[in-house]
């Protein structure tokens, strides 16, 4: 009954009302997302780099190259030798070495040459169809398949660079072969080779031997190869139609054969490069003495991911740091509301206490009553706090997922600290209604009617 009564107060003056759960929202939306973010940032940056030790790649920024070669979300510092670094990659030491070879996209997402090891590195395996084994073959990620309608069998060509809007590589063509397993880490929004399929990719003479002219392609899109239209250009005259179609048959079937034969012969290493390698190590001595041996022993660097993304954290702490003094301090601000709106009204309502405690109320009634106005108006604020939270997640996922490959769940609950965030969002409903309410109870009946 109290609560009843207490619901259709807080509504008696709707425009504070509406202020005090708008300000509350806010402060609570505010650190919903950043609790949110918070949690799924660092949980799938060190999911990502767990099991790898070192990065080794070219000299320049450490961050830059844990960013480009774990993450995939920066630009490669450069490249190094692959003779160079299969001698480190041999070392005694190191347990497991995966290299790594970028410079090619398709639609925006990159095409990583390496071996099927980087697929075990992160628990993916393949649901449909087999792993890449030859050249110009590919497995696509989870995420990829899904969001791309990629099949198994699909051909794309590779667009330069980083950047959608590159040359388009249409000499030579990848054909999936494979669908990756979800694994909710990196692997899920890559495009996985052979490294010789990089190189080959964009080897000059490779690239002359192979173009085909007569075919105009667009940037990023399937093709189909028309080999019967090619044919046509240089048909000669008096062959009838059938005559025709046999060529163009043969034509395509001496195509596929070359075709095959570039894939199955082997690349010659010698002088090749590559963007990066991915070392565990078999003891901890590796992680300490590594970085040192690489910048004085060599043109290359080693990086360390857990360090370098404590760095990162650290940087991002501070920001984080200045949003929730943000919210907190909006949160404290609802709170003054509350408690000016339920004492400025204190008065206005003194006559219902007195007309309450002469029908049975009782002194705890009337303190429970103010309150619970104050504790329904910090519960609807959280409710909606959270809500809106959670959608501000959603919408930053699709970003985030596009710009950096990592996506965030809006559904997730962080029990512990969101548990927090409730009994903070109680205790400035009981600070604000705490002077009010006593007053309420204080409250002389005989003196207020005879006022009245």
């Amino acid at each position: 009954m109290i609560t009843k009564i207490a619901w259709k107060n807080i509504w008696f003056k709707p425009l504070n009302t509406i202020l005090s759960i708008i300000l509350l929202t806010a402060g609570v939306a505010i650190i919903t997302v950043l609790i949110l973010l918070q949690q799924q940032f660092e949980k799938s940056f060190n999911d990502n780099i767990e099991d790898i030790d070192i990065v080794l790649g070219a000299q320049g920024s450490p961050l830059q190259l844990i960013l480009s070669s774990v993450y995939q979300v920066d630009a490669p510092t450069g490249n190094i030798s692959y003779d160079e670094a299969k001698v480190w990659m041999k070392n005694p030491m190191v347990k497991s070495a995966i290299p790594l070879a970028f410079g090619d996209n398709y639609k925006g997402i990159r095409i990583v040459g390496t071996t099927p090891q980087y697929l075990d590195k992160f628990g993916a395996k393949i649901t449909s169809g087999k792993v890449f084994e030859k050249d110009f073959e590919v497995v696509v990620g989870s995420n990829i398949a899904q969001n791309l309608k990629i099949n198994i069998g699909d051909t794309f060509y590779g667009t330069h660079g980083d950047a959608e809007e590159g040359e388009v590589h249409d000499h030579q063509a990848y054909r999936v072969t494979g669908v990756a397993s979800a694994t909710g880490k990196i692997a899920d929004n890559l495009i996985l080779c052979t490294i010789p399929s990089v190189w080959a990719m964009h080897d000059h003479e490779h690239t002359e031997g192979d173009t085909h002219e007569g075919h105009n392609h667009e940037a990023g899109e399937e093709h189909i190869h028309d080999e019967h239209e090619h044919e046509n250009d240089h048909n000669h005259e008096g062959h009838n139609r059938d005559e025709h179609d046999d060529e163009g048959h043969n034509h395509d079937s001496d195509k596929h054969s070359q075709d095959h034969e570039a894939q199955a012969s082997p690349v010659n290493e010698a002088g090749k490069e590559i963007t990066a390698v991915l070392i565990k190590f078999k003891g901890p001595m590796g992680v300490v003495t590594w970085p040192r041996l690489i910048a004085q022993n060599t043109k290359m660097q080693a990086a360390s991911p857990a360090l370098e993304i404590n760095r990162l954290f650290s940087l991002f702490g501070i920001g984080i740091e200045a949003l929730q003094y943000l919210a907190y301090g909006i949160m404290l601000i609802s709170g003054i509301s509350i408690f000016i709106a339920l004492y400025n009204t204190l008065k206005e309502r003194k006559y219902e206490f007195a007309l309450l405690r002469v029908n049975g109320a009782n002194r705890l009634q009337l303190l429970w009553l103010v309150l619970a106005e104050s504790l329904l108006l910090c519960v609807t604020g959280f409710i909606f706090g959270t809500i809106v939270g959670r959608i501000a997640v959603a919408v930053l996922s699709g970003s985030s997922q596009q710009e950096f490959k990592i996506s965030f769940n809006p559904l997730e609950f962080v029990w512990e600290k969101e548990g927090y965030l409730f009994l903070l969002t109680i205790f400035t409903g009981i600070l604000a209604a705490l002077i009010p309410a006593l007053k309420a109870y204080r409250l002389n009946i005989s003196k207020t009617l005879a006022n009245a």
